[in-house]
Parts: C-alpha cells; structure tokens; sequence
C-alpha cells in the first residue's frame, strides 16, 4: 500500500506512503489517493480530509518521471493521466472541505493535487514548485489548477523558470493560506481541522458544492446559481438551529437536514 487511511472524530487522514520514491505519483498511488478520497467522501462520519505525507523531507516529487521514458504504448501513457483528471474533480466535488499539510518540498503533480484541495497550511521550511521544465517536461495537467488558484505573471514564472519558492513566499502568492514553525504544523493543521469538522456537514456540502461549480461560470450566470444555492440553504432545518444557537448562545446541534 502507498496510501494510508485514517479516520477519528469527524476528520479523515489520508498519508502519501511510499518513501522509497519520495511519494512519486506513480499510477498506483493515484489510484490509491483516489479510493481513498473516495473512501472519506462515501463516509458520513468524516466532515473533513487531512492530506499528508509519512515523508520527513518531501511531500511528493510528483509525477513518476520514469513513466515518461517508459517503454510503454501512448495510448497507455495517455490513459495514466487521466487519473488527475479523476482525482481534482473529485476532489472538487468531495463535499467537505479538505486541508493539505505540507512539509518538506511540494514539487510538480503534487502542487497541482495540493492546489485542488481547499486549505494549504505549511511547515516553514516547505518548498514549492514545478521543476518539470528542467528535465525537459511540462506541467500540463497542474497547469489548469495553478491559474485558478495563483495570479497569472507568478504561475507563468512558476512553470517557465522551474524554480523552487520557499513557504513565506508561497503564502505570500497565494498558494499557502497559513505557514507555522515546522515543530508547530501537526497542531496548527489539528486546529484547523477539528473547526471545520465542528460545522454542519449539510451546509459545508451546499457551500462547497456551490464553491467549485461557480468558479468557471460567468458572473450574472454565477449570481443566479448563487441565489437559488441561498434558497435551498434557507430550507434547511441546520440554518435554522445555527441561528438560534448563536442568539441562544450556545453551540449547535446539527441535524442534516
């Protein structure tokens, strides 16, 4: 196994394990990661996703570079990227928020799969980058998740120049949400996880629904599907009990409905 799976009180963990690779996204750790997004998005105990890696100096390397000088058929080396394309838009769709916790170097692929995940919290001595024009290569199947998150000029230089940001300067760009001293980073991702895990989960799965189906739409386009998203929420009996718990003050008891 190059992926393991964990779940207790509301938060699921899913590790990148496969060391001797420094976590390369081979075909089968995909494949992996995506079982278990699968896993934590079917479960309705986990309210939200922790990805992580066993790793002490590299998160992931990214793609599995031996694939590309493989002996092997087009038509398979095409077929194996599809499972990117798998994984973000599962990802996406997971309807509960997930948090990448990063440490060590976040290079290539595995930008674009910490990119595809909701919140970024990194260790400071994290590095960032797509390297893949060094040797050669490009990140084509990142590149669609690094515009939609990072201002164009920085992306651009990201993929032209190939070189390594560290995790102030990733926070700075936008790519990290929040950077603490490495000694700090498992509770600061804990705290952040147990806060989210804590709202209603039929709320969080509206607004994350509706979060990743507005980003490509037009504005007026993205307003109306807003509006009637709005209508739906209202309908729930978890507003309501929100609501009044705050005027009551006290904390909420979601019903999921």
């Amino acid at each position: 196994m190059k992926v393991r799976y964990e779940a207790a009180d509301g938060v699921a963990t899913i590790t990148l394990d496969d060391p001797d690779t420094r976590n390369a996204l081979s075909i089968e750790l995909l494949d992996e990661l995506i079982a278990a997004f699968t896993r934590a998005r079917e479960d309705a105990e986990v309210r939200c996703v922790v990805l992580a890696s066993s790793h002490e100096r590299t998160f992931s390397s990214g793609a599995n570079l031996g694939g590309f000088g493989a002996d092997a058929p087009l038509t398979a080396k095409h077929d194996g990227s599809k499972r990117f394309v798998q994984l973000f838009g599962l990802i996406g769709e997971l309807g509960k928020p997930s948090i990448v916790k990063a440490a060590g170097h976040v290079l290539a692929g595995a930008l674009g799969v910490a990119l595809a995940c909701d919140l970024i919290v990194a260790g400071e001595s994290a590095s960032f980058g797509t390297p893949e024009i060094n040797v050669g290569a490009f990140p084509f199947m990142i590149m669609a998740v690094l515009y939609r998150n990072v201002g164009r000029k920085k992306t651009s230089e990201l993929l032209l120049l190939g070189e390594r940001i560290d995790a102030r300067e990733a926070e700075r760009i936008g790519i990290v949400n929040r950077v603490v001293p490495d000694a700090e980073l498992d509770g600061a991702v804990a705290e952040w996880a147990a806060k989210l895990a804590s709202k209603s989960p039929l709320i969080m799965r509206l607004g994350k629904d509706a979060m990743y189906r507005q980003m490509d739409m037009d504005f007026v386009q993205a307003l109306d599907f807003l509006r009637s998203q709005l209508t739906i929420a209202q309908s729930t009996q978890d507003i309501v009990e929100g609501v009044t718990a705050f005027f009551e003050k006290r904390e909420p008891v979601w019903k999921g409905r």
